[in-house]
């Protein structure tokens, strides 16, 4: 059989190396004419792919540097000052600038191997890369922004690592299903759009977005794009919403916004790049190349261009010495619980989306897809980064035909090419990442719709969980608010149907026991 169903793409040329890449052991493999595909169509596919989460490259650095990573007092000036990195300090900003270099290729390369994997094991048209949510997750609870949280980069990566190890297990034993159908189905509605908000309110922050939000000591937070703030407290000292960078923010928000109303592949990869070279543009009061010190190191760094920056400082830095914390355990169960979920749903939406899923609720590469994602993520937590999961981008590549592995596989491809552009991937500023962590938070706002608003009981642990989450800035207290509430709320019904089992229990007794003296009286008469 040809492939007849390519012919469509009309040039000879192509035709050709259709027909050729498809009898070959590539073509066989892949199973492409199986699929009725061919490798152009999979090419274009996995470019589809790639635009649409590019973005993850700079935005997953950016976030997960926040936490200062492994930098500590000691790379402070001068070193050892306790709470240094809680307030300027060119020595640990350096650092927290080196990590989040080291953090672009940690990232390019956990989503080179995952796509890799997934496309040669499973044979399954879906790219992985670090997962948003479990990455703010790790920043801003466990570690802490600069250090701050309850335990240190390395403990959060070994929690990484052996999440990714609990999930191989589960994903093994076929207990995977049966864990995800502990929580209630509209706390687990509830999680993705109380991560989306929370990914969104990181967004719009200022040393990680756009920040249009700032604190405030009589609100907690107020309205903020500010001209001038205060270095230290981060507070608003004149200019409110006056902030050059704010605005150009919002213009690449609107780029995106309009892509993605047309429905133009790589929408947040336009918003993300105009506003970048806008922030390149040195003299400007947008520019993120000023001439100051900071500034001139970063413009020197920028001109490369071209380069590849070793992992020397993140990779291998767990750290299995703290494990004794409740701290530790708890964030094992959150992380474990979001992976299940969130890797569960995207695979059968993905699937259902590819038309993979059969008459049973299946699909070929199923078991695999699971322990590719689950081995990358202890993999990513070796390299010194956050989990991983299937990106719900890969929908893109699946509109645009994408039905085999090596949709993956070039994926993968173009994740290794990006290595080599650390020095530009690096430069991109958090004015322009905002926007597109407001965009994440958008999308997985989706849910709600999905959520039985009219039922008490169902509504008030899913709006609970996702107020939990941004409010108080964390993940593991919203999931804990929801599934907390909503036992309380179904207390009742547990007595009501504990009572109703008694007293059935004691009809049927006194049934028995009426019938038993019946037959006596029988017997006596």
């Amino acid at each position: 059989m040809g492939t007849g169903f390519c012919t469509e793409l009309g040039k000879t040329w192509e035709k050709g190396l259709n027909d050729a890449i498809s009898r070959s052991f590539i073509g066989k493999y892949f199973k492409l004419q199986a699929r009725k595909s061919c490798f152009t169509r999979e090419l274009r596919a996995a470019t589809a792919t790639f635009l649409t989460m590019a973005y993850i490259l700079t935005v997953n650095a950016t976030i997960v540097a926040d936490s200062g990573a492994t930098c500590s007092p000691a790379d402070c000036t001068p070193p050892g000052e306790p709470g240094c990195g809680l307030k300027p300090n060119a020595g640990y900003e350096t650092c927290v600038a080196r990590v989040r270099k080291e953090l672009v290729v940690a990232t390019a390369l956990s989503a080179m191997i995952g796509s890799f994997a997934m496309g040669v094991l499973a044979n399954l048209p879906l790219a992985v890369a670090p997962a948003m949510g479990p990455n703010a997750y790790l920043a801003y609870n466990l570690v802490g922004f600069h250090g701050s949280g309850p335990m240190s980069y390395g403990t959060a990566l070994a929690v990484i690592c052996i999440e990714g190890l609990a999930f191989i297990v589960l994903s093994a034993s076929g207990l995977r299903a049966k864990l995800a159908r502990i929580i209630p189905p509209s706390v687990r509605l509830a999680c993705a759009a109380g991560v989306g908000m929370f990914i969104a309110f990181v967004g719009l922050q200022a040393h990680q977005g756009v920040g249009l939000v700032g604190p405030d000591p009589s609100t907690l937070v107020t309205a903020a794009a500010c001209l001038h703030t205060d270095p230290v407290t981060g507070a608003c000292v004149g200019g409110k919403m006056q902030s050059p960078t704010f605005w150009l923010g919002m213009v690449g928000l609107a780029i995106t916004c309009y892509g993605l109303m047309k429905d133009v592949k790589g929408s947040m990869i336009y918003g993300i790049l105009f506003v970048t070279l806008i922030s390149w543009i040195r003299g400007t009061k947008v520019t993120y190349f000023p001439y100051t010190n900071d500034g001139d190191a970063r413009f020197h760094y920028f001109k490369q261009v071209v380069g590849f920056d070793k992992i020397e400082s993140i990779v291998g830095a767990i750290s299995f010495a703290h494990f004794n914390q409740s701290a530790v355990w708890i964030a094992l169960f959150t992380l474990l619980y979001v992976d299940v979920l969130a890797t569960t749903g995207i695979l059968y939406t993905m699937a259902e989306l590819g038309g993979f899923v059969d008459e049973k609720g299946s699909f070929e590469g199923e078991y695999l897809a699971y322990l590719v994602d689950a081995g990358t993520t202890v993999v990513a937590s070796t390299l010194g980064g956050s989990p991983v999961a299937t990106y719900v981008e890969s929908s893109a590549g699946l509109r645009e035909g994408g039905r085999t592995g090596l949709t993956a596989v070039i994926v993968a491809v173009y994740f290794m090419l990006s290595l080599f552009l650390t020095p530009l991937l690096a430069s991109v500023p958090p004015w322009a990442i905002g926007p597109s962590l407001v965009m994440v938070g958008v999308m997985m706002m989706r849910v709600v719709k999905e959520i039985d608003w009219g039922n008490v009981k169902e509504a008030v642990p899913a709006f609970a969980t996702m107020l939990l989450m941004p409010l108080t800035y964390s993940i593991a207290n919203g999931i804990i608010g929801g599934v907390g509430i909503y036992i309380v709320l179904s207390f009742y019904d547990y007595v009501v149907w504990v009572v109703r089992k008694v007293a059935k229990m004691s009809r049927e007794k006194n049934q028995v026991s009426a019938a038993a003296a019946g037959d006596q009286d029988l017997e006596i008469n």
